[in-house]
């Protein structure tokens, strides 16, 4: 599984120079450390979220993340799992309660951030893959423990919204263009 996340990050297109610098960065991780899919690497560890878009693709599900206090994409830890794909897929399941979702197997964004320290766990940075996920089914969604709110949001919106997470405006913009 490592040889394939390898291959996804090397296929991924990095938009500039910055980009690419840190998606060489993610490859070094990948690469070398045969702990980074666990959280249990307190130096930074891979991670897996996903652009939740509805099935018309004019929507994006974010949820307002209650240890973070802001509005995110769904996503988590990958727990030792390689396929950073199927770790969006489950988050996105998870933190929504949506079922019938699909996820696009190709890295969408690369994001790099720091994670503040809570309880024993010390601050650290979080690498993560981004996944384009679609509802395809309904739009009616259940949220957990971990957000205070769930919300559809218009993605052409997003990407102007100053008082969103930099990354949030920056997949709005990625999805626009794209589409």
């Amino acid at each position: 599984m490592r040889d394939n996340l390898l291959e996804l990050l090397a296929n991924y297109r990095a938009a500039g120079a910055s980009e690419a610098v840190l998606r060489e960065e993610f490859i070094t991780l990948a690469g070398t450390a045969a702990d980074c899919c666990k959280r249990s690497r307190l130096e930074g560890h891979l991670t897996g979220s996903a652009w939740l878009v509805s099935a018309d693709g004019r929507q994006a599900l974010l949820m307002h993340h209650r240890k973070l206090d802001r509005w995110l994409q769904p996503g988590g830890h990958a727990d030792g799992d390689w396929n950073l794909a199927a770790v969006a897929l489950r988050e996105a399941r998870e933190e929504t309660g949506l079922s019938d979702l699909q996820v696009d197997p190709a890295i969408f964004d690369l994001d790099k951030h720091r994670i503040p320290a809570r309880g024993e766990a010390p601050e650290h940075w979080h690498y993560d893959l981004r996944f384009v996920v679609r509802a395809t089914g309904g739009q009616e969604f259940s949220g957990n423990a971990e957000s205070l709110a769930l919300r559809w949001f218009d993605i052409a919106a997003l990407a102007h919204d100053a008082g969103l997470d930099a990354s949030i405006r920056r997949m709005a913009r990625r999805w626009l263009e794209r589409n």
